[in-house]
């Protein structure tokens, strides 16, 4: 949290996670369309509270920031999206189970 001692910073590199890059072109694409700016992204993120900075990680306060940012900008609705991840979250937990609920192959 802004101000307060986190201790030493490590300075080696961060391999990004496939869905951190993922993200993170989200957000650039959001901006690249008018849909959100910079200050959108840290206004979310600030109203998070310290809650949302202790149990989430960096990436996850961004897809949660960048999702109240599109639902702000008309892009979609909180019901749209409930109906879209469930129908997701019915595909199954791994790509082999969505590909078979797709109708497609095992891999």
């Amino acid at each position: 949290m802004g101000g307060q001692d986190a201790g030493p910073v490590p300075p080696g590199e961060h391999d990004f996670a496939l869905w951190e890059k993922r993200v993170d072109a989200l957000v650039m694409v959001a901006q690249a369309h008018g849909l959100m700016t910079v200050d959108g992204l840290r206004r979310v993120l600030e109203d998070m509270g310290e809650q949302a900075f202790e149990t989430m990680s960096y990436y996850e306060r961004w897809v949660a920031s960048l999702n109240e940012n599109l639902i702000e900008a008309g892009a979609y609705s909180i019901e749209e999206l409930g109906r879209k991840m469930a129908e997701v979250q019915e595909r199954g937990d791994t790509y082999a189970a969505a590909a078979r609920a797709d109708g497609g192959a095992d891999g």
